[in-house]
């Protein structure tokens, strides 16, 4: 049985790759079916298409993965059908034994080279599988508030247009008739003037769209008459509807509606903290980028901290309290550097100082025992701390893990309350480098539309290692604190969150997006983002002079 295995694993490893084409969508990530992700993270390989960006495709792979261009050869020409399906044998050849994942457009049987590259793989005796995506033939429209279909249409035709052979569209000049056109912009024009040469008339609605599904999509309206000088300017990926339902998007609009759609907000986080919040303003139609503003380093001498996280399983303390997540994250190493998990923490009462720290607590399968209702501080903190009991009290001893820099009012407080205070430092936090020279310029010169801070630090830092905000950037508060923080730095202040949480923080940004849209229309205007307004405003300025 032992031969029989080896021999099996030596042909195995001399076999081609097994190559998957796998869906990518229509631009959006998260419309990537949970097939395609797990693929994408056992790849060997992965064959990217025209329109996949490398940092969807770096997030989803592992980090020894080759990432391969199949959109361009090597002296930038775009290459035919019959090129990339040599590519994609070549690629399966080279990593024997291994998975190579094929990534398409949107569907990889819906108007891509899934037929000729598959059967090259055929001819070449090499295995292959198939992952259907969310083709933008159906996405798209959806995220551009137009149906394709409703009771007074009849049917449907999707049509390729790419300028090597024209189309038979005289079946799609019925009133009742939803056309959809996808192509290059230059391909578009052409295929609305048969269109009205085949019959349909001038006045069907037409809404035109570019980048679809994602935070850089724009719509534009217009009828068929008019779609040759609306398409101009426009950029791949485009794709036209050419129909009645296209008048519901008055209506039906809602990803181009959302209250930050089109906003870029920079968060001045590690990017290991900043992904929840990054995904709730993706929910909310904005993109973010992330500065980290600190950096954060194990202790000089960790041995104070070992002895207070050995002291935490003998039964040393009271009560464990966490005034950040660096703190929770610095105590959670030690824990798996000991080989110790969260039931350490059996007996012990557990205070955050806030809910971003008890929602770090929570990941870790953790409920804090003590989150202040009001004010998310070490003040208050210890307005909800219990004094120490000396009858109901078993232990007399806290321990606080922190920052090298973290201040003493915590500590006081608790010893005024009867408490003995191990103030151990677990972390060390040094300011981080400056980002690159363009963020600094965007940052002052107005390109983001917004700034989130999280704590006063952020502020201190950013302000520090970049410059302060233009004045029309939205600014963005967790609390009191950080709001007077950035005021004493010179910033205007547009928003605080109600709750000291990052989640609650982005609620009320978009809150705010919501109002600044609405006043937007009352005043007869078109609701545009900070950034373009700042442009707007500077633009009169020189014109005026």
């Amino acid at each position: 049985m032992t031969a029989q295995r080896s021999t099996t694993s030596a042909t195995t490893s001399r076999r081609p790759a097994r190559v998957a084409f796998v869906g990518a969508g229509p631009g959006d990530a998260s419309l990537m079916t949970v097939a395609s992700v797990d693929l994408l993270s056992r790849a060997d390989a992965v064959i990217t298409d025209q329109l996949t960006t490398e940092s969807v495709v770096s997030s989803m792979t592992g980090p020894d993965a080759e990432i391969v261009d199949a959109s361009h050869g090597e002296h930038g020409q775009q290459l035919t059908h019959a090129s990339r399906a040599k590519l994609v044998v070549k690629t399966a050849k080279a990593h024997k034994g291994g998975l190579v994942v094929r990534l398409m457009d949107g569907d990889p049987a819906t108007f891509n080279g899934l037929a000729e590259e598959a059967a090259a793989l055929s001819k070449a005796g090499i295995d292959f599988d198939v992952v259907p995506g969310v083709s933008a033939v159906s996405a798209v429209p959806s995220y551009a508030g137009v149906p394709l279909t409703n009771r007074s249409t009849g049917a449907l035709h999707v049509i390729s247009v790419n300028g090597s052979k024209r189309a038979d569209l005289s079946a799609s000049v019925g009133d009742d008739v939803t056309v959809v056109l996808l192509g290059l912009p230059e391909h578009l024009v052409p295929a609305f003037a048969d269109l009205l040469a085949a019959g349909r008339d001038g006045g069907t609605p037409v809404a035109l769209t570019q980048g679809g599904t994602t935070t850089d999509q724009v719509t534009r309206e217009t009828t068929l008459a008019e779609a040759a000088d609306a398409v101009q300017g426009l950029e791949v990926p485009t794709l036209a509807i050419v129909g009645p339902t296209v008048g519901l998007r008055s209506t039906l609009s809602w990803f181009e509606t959302k209250p930050l759609y089109g906003w870029d907000v920079l968060i001045p986080r590690t990017k290991d903290q900043s992904g929840p919040m990054t995904k709730q303003l993706l929910g909310h139609g904005a993109t973010s980028t992330v500065v980290p503003t600190i950096s954060v380093e194990p202790p000089r001498t960790p041995q104070a901290v070992e002895r207070a996280v050995r002291g935490l399983v003998t039964g040393r303390y009271q009560w464990i309290g966490f005034t950040s997540v660096n703190a929770v994250k610095a105590i959670r190493e030690k824990f798996e550097e000991f080989g110790l998990d969260a039931r350490a923490f059996s007996g012990l009462k557990i205070a955050a100082v806030g809910g971003v720290t008890a929602d770090a607590l929570r990941d870790w399968g953790i409920e804090p025992d003590l989150v202040p209702s009001g004010e998310m501080s070490a003040r208050g903190l210890l307005e909800e701390w219990p004094p120490y009991d000396e009858v109901l009290d078993p232990i007399d001893r806290v321990f606080l893990p922190r920052a090298d820099i973290a201040t003493d009012t915590l500590v006081a407080g608790l010893q005024d309350m009867g408490w003995q205070v191990d103030d151990v430092t677990a972390y060390r936090t040094v300011r981080a480098t400056p980002p690159p020279a363009p963020v600094r310029d965007a940052i002052k010169q107005g390109a983001f539309d917004a700034v989130v801070f999280t704590s006063s630090s952020t502020v201190r830092n950013l302000v520090g290692i970049a410059g302060k905000p233009h004045p029309s950037t939205v600014i963005a508060c967790i609390g009191p604190a950080t709001v007077k923080t950035a005021e004493e730095a010179g910033l205007r202040v547009d928003v605080m969150a109600s709750e000291a949480t990052g989640a609650s923080l982005i609620e009320a940004l978009a809150d705010h997006g919501r109002e600044l849209a609405a006043a937007a229309v009352e005043a007869g205007e078109q609701p545009t983002r900070p950034s373009a307004r700042r442009k707007k405003a500077t633009a009169r300025r020189k014109a005026k002079g």
